[in-house]
């Protein structure tokens, strides 16, 4: 099994060699849009912005200029619907087969994001893209013939009539890659069980029949996932079962805030390496150790657009404006934080798929996520981010020897001003009065223009300490308990009222 290993390794650094990039990326994003137009052109969506007539021109300034940008509701309400409901060559060529069910933290509370036969091939390839990558970090040779972990949403798939919706996930791991199958864990009959409870217990039950060597998914489900398994086999750490455990591959979610309590879980902390997985598409993976950026897969059926994320071309909700400028891969410069737009091999046209992104490695396309469009605060200016966020809570996690795997912040009136308040769940006994003094002054270190509002029209941050659990038994009762959902940082309006009714019900003892 080791010579096996070694020859596993051997060949996938061939490949991953022989794989790498001769094209500078601006000519490789210029080839992906014109083969998307090309295979589109025909559908009613190409025919509607005469996809032909903008290949024979200055092919993205023509596609910038004929085709609007498109948030979900536009996109599904004038488009997606028409194929969710059998209508062929809408916005792809042929029948849209799946659609992965997204619950959706902002807008619709349910979106439906058409997943093609392209979609899937082409994330296959990214995935083994980034499989290729692993003998950079000298991984150990055995660990390319054990067992994969995938933790997701369920397998079981619903049938409207016309094609199978369900969590992306699920979708996947109805036809794991063939050179996956044989080591994925815990197998597609296990994966269709509907509830994440019955899931767990069953992956809980039969862990110590599996030689686990890699693990991927959500941070806050791998956490969930691996305190179960422990409590259930009455062990110290997973190692004891899994020694042969050297990889997670994250995502989804900032990995930072939970890094310290998962590694109480393990013996050896693992090899990490972050991907960038979205229903719209396998957008990106790390690709180096040294770096937690992410490549931006640009030569595998996705075109890259990217908008300024600031006061010229959002409001203060993060709804883009109208006449909002979407710059390409060669014009973007580093440091500067980005709304992105996709085009992609599943029908998304200029789609704003609302995450934020900044380049850290142009020349190397490598980015990170830094939030999403309209989970910020910026209530009189102080434009804080989700990046500011997590590097504050892991500030103070260090400080304090806490570990704070939830937290979520929304807006309230404070007298005539406005005020942060965060709702924070940690395992430990807390000085809440402290934690909140030291969250303040982190943020204002990782932030200026929330260190100028909390001086002048930004009131004081308000914080309650609140326990864990009661985060995960929100996402229960709001459906989405799914090992796939994530629990959204900031929330506001109706969204941030609903979560804080919930919270007094618990603090009046109510279930």
């Amino acid at each position: 099994m080791a010579l096996a290993g070694a020859i596993v390794k051997k060949s996938i650094r061939w490949v991953e060699q022989k794989g790498r990039q001769v094209k500078i990326p601006s000519v490789q994003q210029l080839e992906t849009l014109n083969g998307l137009l090309k295979k589109a052109e025909k559908t009613a969506f190409g025919k509607h912005y005469d996809f032909g007539r903008i290949q024979s021109q200055d092919t993205i300034q023509a596609f910038q200029e004929k085709v609007p940008i498109h948030d979900y509701d536009k996109m599904f309400d004038e488009w997606w619907h028409k194929s969710l409901h059998g209508q062929l060559d809408v916005c792809w060529p042929g029948k849209t087969k799946y659609f992965a069910v997204s619950s959706g933290t902002t807008g619709a509370a349910t979106k439906y994001i058409p997943v093609t036969h392209e979609m899937l091939k082409a994330m296959q390839l990214v995935a083994w893209r980034m499989f290729t990558c692993l003998p950079k970090y000298d991984v150990p040779s055995h660990i390319f013939t054990k067992d994969w972990l995938m933790i997701g949403g369920t397998a079981s798939l619903n049938f409207n009539g016309h094609c199978q919706t369900g969590d992306l996930s699920g979708i996947l791991a109805k036809q794991p890659p063939i050179w996956l199958r044989k080591f994925y864990k815990p197998g597609p009959k296990a994966a269709k069980i509907t509830t994440w409870e019955e899931r767990l217990d069953y992956i809980a039950k039969n862990a110590h029949h599996w030689d686990i060597g890699i693990v991927t998914g959500t941070p806050s489900w791998i956490q969930l996932t691996l305190e179960k398994i422990i409590e259930y086999q009455h062990l110290d750490n997973i190692h004891q079962i899994w020694p042969n455990f050297g990889v997670y591959v994250t995502g989804g979610i900032a990995f930072e805030p939970y890094r310290k309590s998962f590694e109480k879980l393990v013996a050896q902390v693992p090899i990490y390496q972050d991907s960038y997985l979205a229903s719209e598409g396998f957008l990106g993976y790390q690709q180096r150790p040294g770096t937690n950026a992410k490549h931006l897969s640009i030569n595998n059926g996705i075109f890259f657009e990217f908008v300024p994320f600031n006061d010229a071309h959002f409001d203060e909700n993060g709804n883009i404006k109208p006449d909002a400028k979407a710059l390409t891969i060669e014009q973007v410069e580093e440091g500067v934080d980005y709304a992105l737009l996709l085009s992609t091999c599943a029908g998304a046209w200029r789609y704003l798929i609302g995450d934020t992104v900044r380049f850290t490695n142009k020349a190397l396309c490598e980015i990170i996520i830094t939030g999403r469009t309209k989970h910020f605060l910026s209530i009189c200016g102080e434009h804080l981010s989700v990046d500011n966020m997590n590097q504050a809570i892991s500030h103070v996690e260090n400080e304090l020897n806490i570990e704070i795997l939830e937290f979520i912040v929304g807006a309230v009136k404070s007298g005539s001003h406005f005020a942060h308040r965060w709702y924070v769940g940690t395992k430990e006994p807390t000085d809440e009065q402290r934690l909140k003094f030291l969250l303040d002054e982190h943020l204002k270190k990782v932030n200026d223009d929330y260190a100028v509002e909390r001086s002048a029209m930004l009131g004081d941050l308000e914080l309650e300490v609140i326990p864990l659990q009661w985060f995960y038994d929100w996402q229960s009762a709001t459906g989405r308990l799914n090992g796939q959902s994530k629990i959204p940082r900031v929330m506001k309006g109706e969204a941030f009222e609903s979560w804080e009714s919930f919270v007094r019900q618990k603090q009046r003892g109510g279930a």
